[in-house]
């Protein structure tokens, strides 16, 4: 099992910047790709982007250009760095990773409490 903390969100206006930290504990050296994922009041949870061990990114197209995701494997910790936010960016960021038990991998098992991010005049 793999235990994540978000942290970094707060109250933004439009054109801000923020940078969420999710930092993972637990059965850390099993891990492999890490994400974000984000969830509007009403919608579905949907997903930000991700990052594989060999720091390959992929990014939803809402957020492509203006949202960064890296990773620190020494501080087993994922960072999202938002930029130019949009009211419509405005959701709880939730981080979650995928890891490998024997020869089965699984993706989303594990998720933080998440971090409310709030973009708004």
């Amino acid at each position: 099992q793999v235990q994540l903390v978000e942290s970094g969100g707060g109250l933004v206006q439009p054109g801000g910047s923020l940078r969420l930290s999710c930092a993972a504990s637990g059965n850390i050296f099993s891990i492999n790709a890490m994400g974000w994922y984000r969830q509007a009041p009403g919608k579905e949870r949907e997903l930000v982007a991700t990052i594989t061990s060999g720091d390959s990114t992929n990014y939803a197209d809402s957020v492509k250009g203006r949202f960064t995701i890296s990773r620190d494997n020494a501080k087993n910790t994922v960072y999202l760095q938002m930029n130019s936010l949009e009211p419509e960016d405005t959701a709880v960021y939730y981080c979650t990773v995928g890891y490998y038990v024997g020869i089965s991998y699984h993706w989303g098992d594990s998720w933080g409490q998440g971090t409310q991010v709030t973009v708004s005049s």
